[in-house]
């Protein structure tokens, strides 16, 4: 059974990466490794690759830390183990290597270290950056330099492997299917007796390269290593649900049949399908993933519902050997609620053994707690914390089962769930590298990074520093801004050169995205833009940056940046007023010709101050009632909602949850990509998450008052509601709040960490908050 099950030892990896200290000379000079990869395969073209080395020790470690990384992709195994994935995702001038101590795997005597490689080639992921196909382990001391990689490792190629096109409708980069040939696979090639007399010592290509350090003449050799910030990810197996009533996934196929069979994980996951399946020679089993089934294309329905519907998604194929228990799993984890097996035997009946799931992701810990007498509050958090989950890996994504890609936009919704719901910051902080990193000599980030293609949202540049800003406010590392305000500078000088005299932004090029709307004048998620090229909204946007940015320069010392931010601000603020502002409507239009108006427009002037606290509520008003608006989108909602609560009417908030109720009638496990939620293309962006940040941030009015959430603000917005309590970490501790209208007072508890102060500001009236607990009658 051992031998026969190798990828059941997927549940056995630990986080222990990062924690390990990563010595000077790993991090400045050359290393005595070697990247190494199989003679004769190409650099660069599509290959399953396989090493393997045997080592001998005189007795177990306590310890044995080794660095490992390799391009694109690896799983790194010590006698038969799974120990590592990876590498995180970066670019070249900032390639990942993982930090892994394997000494508790380790025993006296033989051991083998083995590492599955891939390099998908042309059909990667958008979202995976790549030299050449490479795979470098290096000993962490001298002691354990017999680890190293070189010509003593022994390699093979795995030929069972071909790329799968997958063809679904839209936009998809989130890399192949894989079809596998397991006459042709190399089984049990982790083991201790497995023969490998035939397998070629590896070749070299160069000496692994940090950072910090470039080769003659100052070129960097392909990869310019640096240690990874993040911790190993999540594996934690998932069942499906029994079929036709049997204990667990076993079913038979006879003989010259073909059969398809519907599993249902009951809701969205990110896994590593596992298959168990035995005889069936020659028998082709396709394994096909879907978020939902299709009534009609676009047309998806009840969630819930397959009956009838037709399925469009991603798949992987397996080719029968005929043997006894063979397993088949992914490279790389898959999405899917619905897994559709597609069974085709020929001579002989095939068994399906078992099916079964291993959920990855990042390591969140979900540490917010909400107590209501409503049910569906904890049925929301609930889906958007999954939604959240399942777009947070290695980064922040858009989507998982399509694009995977790290969007600015998405990423700072996705941030402030994370440090509200959990208090981790290491995938934010990772994802604020990431973005810096791809700043472009103009000034402009991308707008999603790692992407092998470039692409440029100008305006979520803009939204970089807006999520910088949140972090400032809500992490616990506020050191962290210092070495980033230099890239802000950068990004607001990329937009002087569009501003015109007046300071209004005119003819900014590339794709300037403001929310997915189907109204006169927006195109492709841009909003309307007047004849000379200017946009409301853009320059709203930059106006709120300039504020921001002016904001964290200031309280860094920098007087003169501040000084010269707000003079822009005020100068925009003018232009602002000025172009777009319509008496006869009270609202500001989308261009200076004032003939359309959307939601965006008003709430981010609501969100800049442009106006004073009358007009905003005045706005605010026409923002729920006015249906001639350009109305926000699910997404874009996380910005409205913030503009209605600052002009004062967050104990509506309950009532503007419409769209995710829809959401869930309509049968979804998680928030939908857009507002139109039967023919939405993804059904898991996580921008659609923000009520796990407002039923904290707004219903229990939980809020950070100063850089490090050094001081705290407390504004309950309960709305109807009688009694409700909840908490959300903090980086000093937690923060823990209890309302409960007794009717004729509120009894109100508060408790903060033991070094944080604050204010409680209940209808209007400010109350001292000390440290620890705080309670009030009022």
């Amino acid at each position: 059974m051992k031998k026969l099950l190798p990828w059941l030892f997927f549940i056995l990896i630990e986080n222990n990466t990062s924690a390990q200290p990563i010595s000077d000379a790993i991090l400045h000079k050359y290393w005595k490794a070697q990247w190494i990869t199989v003679p004769g395969s190409s650099a660069n073209g599509y290959g399953i690759y396989l090493f393997r080395k045997k080592i001998s020790i005189p007795s177990r470690p306590s310890s044995f830390v080794i660095h490992v990384s390799a391009d694109n992709r690896y799983k790194l195994f010590v006698n038969e183990k799974l120990v590592s994935l990876g590498p995180a995702r970066g670019d070249l001038t900032h390639w990942n290597f993982e930090t892994v101590d394997i000494g508790q795997y380790l025993i006296a005597g033989s051991n083998i270290i083995a590492a599955l490689v891939w390099n998908e080639g042309e059909w990667r992921p958008e979202a995976q950056i790549t030299y050449r196909t490479g795979f470098i382990l290096q000993g962490a001391t001298d002691n354990e330099q017999v680890i190293n990689t070189n010509t003593s490792w022994k390699c093979l190629r795995d030929t069972s492997y071909m790329p799968l096109k997958v063809s679904v409708p839209g936009y998809y980069v989130a890399g192949p299917g894989e079809r596998v040939d397991m006459q042709h696979h190399v089984k049990n090639w982790q083991h201790a007796d497995h023969a490998d007399s035939s397998w070629k010592p590896a070749q070299v290509i160069f000496a692994g390269m940090p950072k910090d350090l470039l080769g003659p003449y100052g070129t960097p050799n392909g990869w310019m290593l640096t240690p990874s910030l993040l911790p190993q990810m999540e594996l934690t197996p998932q069942k499906f649900k029994p079929v036709k009533g049997q204990e667990g996934v076993r079913f038979t196929v006879k003989s010259d049949t073909l059969v398809t069979v519907i599993l249902d994980q009951g809701y969205l996951t990110n896994a590593y399908p596992q298959i168990i399946f035995s005889g069936g020679k020659g028998a082709t089993v396709s394994v096909g993933y879907a978020e939902a089934y299709y009534i009609k294309y676009p047309q998806k329905g009840n969630r819930n519902e397959t009956e009838g519907k037709t399925f469009i998604g991603r798949r992987d194929s397996v080719f029968s050997d005929g043997s006894f228990r063979q397993v088949f799993t992914t490279l790389n984890w898959r999405t899917y609620r619905y897994l559709q097996l597609t069974i085709k035997t020929v001579n002989d009946p095939l068994v399906i053994e078992d099916v079964s799931g291993l959920f990855t992701g990042f390591p969140f810990q979900y540490k917010a707690k909400l107590e209501s007498q409503n049910p569906e509050f904890n049925q929301m958090l609930e889906i958007g914390w999954r939604t959240a989950r399942l777009c947070a890996v290695e980064t922040y994504m858009d989507c998982p089962y399509y694009e995977q890609l790290q969007y600015i936009g998405d990423a700072r919704i996705q941030a402030l769930v994370s440090l509200y719901n959990s208090g981790d910051d290491r995938l934010l902080r990772n994802a604020l590298n990431l973005m810096d990193h791809s700043r472009q000599p103009e000034g402009v980030t991308e707008s999603r990074h790692p992407s092998y293609t470039p692409q440029y949202i100008p305006t979520f540049s803009l939204w970089y520093i807006g999520m910088l800003h949140d972090y400032w406010m809500y992490g616990g590392d506020t050191s962290f801004l210092k070495n980033k305000l230099a890239g802000t500078r950068e990004v607001l000088n990329y937009f002087r050169q569009y501003q015109s005299d007046d300071g209004s932004v005119r003819q900014v090029p590339n794709w300037v995205f403001t929310d997915w709307v189907n109204r006169k004048g927006w195109s492709a998620g841009e909003a309307p833009k007047g004849k000379d090229g200017s946009s409301s909204q853009l320059d709203l946007q930059l106006l709120w940056a300039y504020q921001l940015a002016a904001e964290m320069e200031s309280r860094s010392g920098m007087a003169a940046y501040a000084r010269s931010y707000e003079r822009n601000a005020k100068q925009l603020m003018k232009a602002i007023r000025t172009r777009y502002w319509d008496e006869s409507k009270k609202l500001f239009a989308d261009t200076p010709e004032k003939d359309v108006f959307s939601q965006h427009a008003n709430a981010l002037a609501i969100l800049t101050g442009i106006v004073d606290q009358k007009a905003a509520a005045g706005i605010a008003t026409l923002l729920i009632t006015d249906t001639t608006l350009a109305p926000a989108s699910i997404y874009f909602k996380y910005y409205l909602h913030q503009a209605l609560i600052k002009a004062g009417m967050g104990n509506n908030y309950l009532q503007w949850l419409d769209k995710w109720r829809e959401n869930i009638a309509m049968g979804l496990t998680t928030w939908a990509e857009t507002s139109d939620v039967n023919t939405t293309r993804s059904d898991c962006h996580a921008w659609g998450a923000s009520p796990n940040i407002e039923f904290f941030r707004t219903v229990l009015g939980i809020d950070s008052d100063a850089p490090g959430f050094s001081r705290v603000k407390i504004t309950p917005r309960p709305g109807d509601l009688k009694k409700i309590s909840g908490e959300i970490p903090h980086p000093k501790g937690k923060i823990a709040v209890s309302y409960n209208n007794t009717g004729s007072n509120w009894l109100i508890n508060i408790e903060l960490p033991q070094t944080i102060t604050g204010i409680l500001d209940w209808k209007g009236k400010k109350y001292v908050l000390k440290p620890g607990k705080n309670n009030f009658k009022l």
